[in-house]
């Protein structure tokens, strides 16, 4: 068990992918994303999420994740944010994200 203060250690906001592309380098199936959290700026991530989503249906989307992690090198990328998601019955991730627009930025809690 961990206490609600270490919960609150983990700092997960809202933000909206403005750019997806496929990375091709990545071990499994993934896609890279740019990530818009409004006054925290633009951060990469990458994610495999291939089977649910296409560079389009990315865009636009809003989702939540982990802003508060290092750097992580994954291949030749460098992720600075861990995007949220959750395993479908066959195990293959689905993002979370607010269920309705939201302004970016906003922190879960």
């Amino acid at each position: 068990m961990i206490s609600y203060d270490d919960f609150q250690m983990v700092d997960i906001r809202v933000g909206r992918i403005v750019k997806a592309e496929p990375f091709p380098e990545a071990r499994k199936p993934a896609f890279r994303l740019w990530v818009d959290f409004g006054e925290l700026g633009v951060k990469r991530s990458s994610a495999q999420i291939t089977k649910h989503y296409t560079v389009e249906g990315l865009v636009g989307r809003q989702v939540l994740a982990v802003v508060n992690f290092p750097p992580r090198q994954i291949g030749p990328v460098i992720s600075e944010v861990l995007v949220l998601g959750v395993p479908d019955a066959d195990g293959e991730v689905v993002l979370l994200g607010p269920g309705h627009e939201v302004p970016l930025g906003g922190r879960m809690f």
